[in-house]
């Protein structure tokens, strides 16, 4: 499979990681290793994020060395070889030939090769960037690689004598998004949006949420998804309030809410998408209420993302109404201002208002620059995503509010003028909601 982008893109994206390493550098990097699902069995493979982000390359067993102002070229893929016997088994491997002409390798050679090829590559280097700790056991070698080199200090080799984190240059890179990926963010959340669609026209009493799920991975794949971007959260009843529900067993009953957050991943972009929605095709009077109070509350917090705020100006304004109208329901009792300083709305909305999204649902960057919240920026996507939870045994409250479980989220593009809404396409207000149901 190859990305939706071009070579060239990966190969910008190579120079201007190479431009923060500087001289006398080389920056290291392995694929994602098979991971075994039962016995001899392995989940589908998805390369690392990082990794993709400056190759494009998709095949396990690989490593990737980025030199700058290497003479013979700054580029080096170890991949797998050509295998006839393996390919009839698991399919077409580029090899070292494919890594050269498909993916713009300059050099590449057989992963075989790679213990006696990386030392020197890694001599004379003042710096070696690598993202220690995860994966251990290939931090192991990089270190064998220097203690050979240092073995052989009295023939006058030179061992790397300073490690960097590559994540630290890297993630910084991949926080702001290229029109191209912007591209496939859209089509992501478009067909991410379709299939919440699907979903709530889908919905009836007496489902189970599993035929949900169904019907979200059937529009993800058919649409060209590769897969769900994370695990499907399909929460009924009382499930709702449950952050992280996965199971997805329940059967769903006549006024229930049911909560999904799912969203589909092409080429290595992910979207994220919650929506709640009432399994009969009406809300009640309680659950309307709540309903109404998360999406004013994330409305507003959408309307506050461009680049004259930052990071954590959407949660501010997110906790703000959200306070508020708990008060004004009965669910929080007291002061505005001491339901603020002790943070008592955490009861019922526990959990941040967002976060980064890109090539990992859950995407990296720092949410923070030295002591202060981060300027937003255009190019940065995030999601707002405010929620209120009323457990099922919660005590403070009237029963008739127990275990309403609502979240709204959206995929939000920051821009030089504010804001673009990536998921615009999923309703989310009361009366549209009604009426797709309805059918």
């Amino acid at each position: 499979m190859y990305s939706l982008l071009p070579k060239q893109q990966f190969a910008q994206r190579r120079a201007a990681l190479m431009e923060w390493m500087g001289p006398d550098s080389i920056a290291i990097l392995p694929a994602a290793p098979q991971a075994v699902r039962n016995r001899d069995t392995d989940y589908r493979y998805r390369q690392d994020s990082d990794f993709y982000y400056l190759s494009g390359f998709g095949e396990p067993e690989a490593v990737i060395c980025i030199i700058p102002n290497r003479p013979q070229g700054e580029f080096i893929l170890f991949c797998r070889e050509r295998d006839r016997e393996r390919e009839i088994w698991d399919g077409i491997r580029a090899g070292v030939e494919g890594a050269i002409e498909l993916y713009g390798a300059d050099d590449s050679y057989p992963i075989a090769k790679l213990d006696e090829t990386i030392p020197g590559l890694l001599e004379g280097k003042k710096r070696v960037y690598v993202n220690l700790g995860a994966q251990p056991e290939f931090d192991t070698r990089v270190m064998g690689w220097i203690s050979h080199l240092q073995g052989r200090a009295r023939q006058g080799v030179k061992a790397p004598g300073e490690f960097l984190m590559l994540s630290h240059l890297l993630h910084e890179l991949r926080l702001y998004k290229s029109a191209g990926e912007l591209d496939i963010m859209r089509k992501a959340a478009s067909i991410s949006a379709q299939a919440h669609i699907r979903a709530m026209q889908k919905t009836r009493p007496g489902l189970y949420e599993f035929e949900l799920e169904a019907e979200l991975l059937h529009e993800f794949l058919r649409n060209g998804c590769s897969a769900p971007a994370y695990n499907t959260i399909v929460g009924s009843g009382n499930n709702a309030c449950i952050l992280h529900y996965v199971e997805n067993r329940r059967q769903m009953q006549s006024g229930d809410l049911v909560l999904i957050d799912a969203g589909g991943e092409l080429d290595h972009y992910a979207s994220d998408i919650t929506r709640t929605f009432p399994v009969n095709g009406r809300f009640s009077g309680e659950q309307k209420a709540i309903y109404e109070l998360v999406l004013a509350s994330q409305e507003a917090a959408i309307e506050v993302v461009h680049p004259d705020n930052h990071w954590n100006k959407p949660h501010e304004v997110v906790v703000d109404i959200l306070t508020r109208g708990l008060l004004d329901l009965g669910l929080l009792k007291g002061s505005y201002e001491e339901n603020i300083e002790k943070a008592l709305y955490r009861e019922f909305f526990m959990h941040r208002t967002g976060h980064w999204l890109g090539m990992d649902v859950h995407d990296v960057g720092d949410y923070k620059v030295a002591e202060d919240w981060r300027q937003l920026e255009a190019g940065m996507v995030l999601t707002i995503e405010p929620g209120l939870y009323i457990s099922p045994d919660c005590q403070s409250v009237d029963p008739r509010w127990r275990g309403i479980g609502v979240r709204i989220e959206d995929d939000v593009l920051v821009t030089r003028q504010g804001h673009e809404i990536l998921t615009l396409a999923a309703p989310k207000h009361v009366a549209d909601i009604e009426q797709i149901m309805r059918g």
